[in-house]
């Protein structure tokens, strides 16, 4: 294994090095702290114009049950573009947000970061694990754990996620509101 590898070549040769799993760790660290300031414009920027945002709500199954827990046409949280995630966050930003006012506080924890080779040769899949921490009055506190799936992609703006999958860990959510993405 080379020095500036993470791995063994992947199918095809292709291989991540240690500069771009650097790169991408810091747009995800980035990616975090916009979501926590909630400067919402800003983490759209991080996106491809094709950007898309699946949430799935889990379902509790018996190991004997071929369904997955995540599937796909079953009921999800969020299942988005990119102008249906900003036609979102507009509405949290209106005075008649209820669920925002008093502002939410925010705090994302990004870790476990793997980076492999995607189909297309400028895109990598990112796994990752992410904790959201949710504080709003005095009292309420909430937390949200999952596994995100990213497709980071390599544009001549530099890196730009393209596909958010994220599956929760909960499910059944104790908040009052949903109003965070992961």
């Amino acid at each position: 294994m080379s020095v500036n590898t993470l791995e063994p070549a992947a199918a095809g040769g292709r291989q991540a090095s240690l500069e771009l799993f650097h790169d991408i760790e810091q747009l995800l660290y980035k990616d975090a702290r916009l979501l926590d300031e909630q400067r919402y414009d800003d983490w759209f920027e991080l996106m491809t114009e094709d950007f898309t945002y699946w949430v799935p709500v889990p379902q509790s199954r018996y190991r004997r049950d071929r369904k997955g827990l995540y599937e796909p046409g079953r009921m999800a949280h969020f299942d988005d573009s990119l102008a249906e995630l900003k036609l979102r966050a507009s509405r949290w930003k209106e005075t008649t947000a209820w669920s925002e006012d008093p502002p939410t506080r925010h705090v994302h924890y990004v870790t476990n970061i793997e980076v492999e080779p995607a189909e297309a040769s400028s895109e990598w899949l990112v796994r990752s694990v992410v904790i959201s921490l949710r504080n709003r009055n005095e009292d309420e506190e909430n937390w949200l754990g999952g596994r995100r799936e990213d497709l980071v992609r390599e544009t001549p703006a530099g890196l730009k996620l393209a596909r958010r999958k994220v599956f929760i860990a909960q499910s059944v959510l104790l908040a009052k509101n949903f109003n965070t993405f992961l």
